[in-house]
């Protein structure tokens, strides 16, 4: 048996699908600003009818939902975390993620951070990185 689609990312970083076969998420920089990525990686969750929650520290409201200012501060631990921050933030939002023992992250392009990519897989976590955009990946359309 064949198939077209490839789970596992060029590399060896990452199984898509494990990554997507939870129910809930959340969006580690997650902008109230729908023209940065940030909004759209939320907004193509919201559109595939996932559970999201946006992560910012500035915490407030982002389309529609309740805005937190970390992971450890979500009302359930997420399935997986989408990561859209500068590298150096990366670190951090992914030492907190293995603490709380979340076990699917997802670097998007322009968070990477190959010491996080380290420190994750030393943990054993699922991460999806150097590649696929969740954008694509899911679907995103613009409305």
């Amino acid at each position: 048996m064949t198939s077209d689609h490839q789970p596992t990312m060029p590399g060896g970083l990452g199984d898509v699908d494990a990554f997507l076969a939870g129910s809930v998420f959340a969006v580690v920089g997650a902008s109230a600003d729908r023209a940065k990525y940030g909004n759209k990686v939320l907004r193509v969750y919201m559109q595939n009818g996932r559970a999201v929650y946006p992560v910012n520290p500035r915490g407030g409201e982002i389309e529609g939902l309740q805005a937190f200012p970390d992971l450890a501060s979500l009302p359930e631990l997420p399935h997986g975390v989408s990561i859209i921050t500068p590298p150096s933030v990366t670190e951090a939002v992914v030492r907190e993620a293995v603490a709380l023992g979340i076990q699917h992250l997802w670097m998007q392009p322009g968070a990477e951070s190959d010491a996080a990519i380290a420190y994750a897989r030393e943990n054993g976590v699922n991460i999806v990185a150097k590649g696929a955009c969740a954008l694509v990946v899911m679907g995103y359309h613009e409305h």
